[in-house]
């Protein structure tokens, strides 16, 4: 099923430069990592467990901040498990949510094996379904078009981007959930500089 060998980091380097104030849920395992490496930021929740959650907890931000635009990164494996999200997100139709799925075709944080998407399951066209507007980005080219949508699309809005399976050095954000709800929360809702 391998039809593309973007390189994860940057393809979310490039989503995540000069971000302003992006709201980002990144998914656990190499998400996570993924938006560390982009750079460590307080508008940046990274999960480290809840495997299935990423796209609800986008979802709740979006419905709260309906201003601000909210990104949430992950994989495949972390989407498979919260499919019924995407039904959530489809009834409610957030028009400031963008989801990217980095898709390796790989449970990543146990070993590489491979996941459903690697044996045809499209989940761009179950985003589809539940109402996203959804597109597979395989080629550097479509980058741009991504990150424009992210930034500007109205949502809800469904990328699945086709990444090379590959164990990369770990970029770890902060271990302490506290502190990293009390950073979010205070960058969000504190006044911080976001920049």
């Amino acid at each position: 099923m391998r039809s593309a060998e973007l390189d994860r980091r940057k393809v979310v380097r490039s989503l995540l430069e000069r971000r302003g104030a992006l709201l980002v849920v990144a998914g656990l395992g190499s998400a996570a990592w993924d938006c560390t490496a982009a750079g460590d930021h307080p508008l940046t929740f990274p999960l480290w467990g809840a495997m299935g959650s990423a796209c609800m907890m986008g979802l709740g931000l979006a419905l709260a901040q309906p201003k601000r635009r909210v990104l949430v990164v992950t994989g495949d494996g972390e989407m498979l498990m919260g499919l019924g999200s995407l039904a959530t997100v489809g009834v409610q139709r957030p028009a400031n949510l963008a989801v990217v799925v980095l898709d390796n075709e790989r449970y990543g944080e146990t070993g590489m094996q491979k996941t459903h998407t690697a044996y045809g399951v499209d989940l761009g066209a179950i985003a589809r379904a539940c109402g996203f507007e959804a597109r597979i980005v395989r080629k550097s080219a479509e980058i741009a078009a991504m990150r424009s949508g992210v930034y500007r699309g109205r949502g809800p809005l469904f990328y699945q981007v086709k990444v090379t399976p590959e164990t990369l050095p770990l970029a770890l954000p902060p271990r302490d959930g506290a502190y990293l709800k009390q950073r979010f929360r205070e960058a969000l809702l504190g006044g911080k500089s976001t920049a």
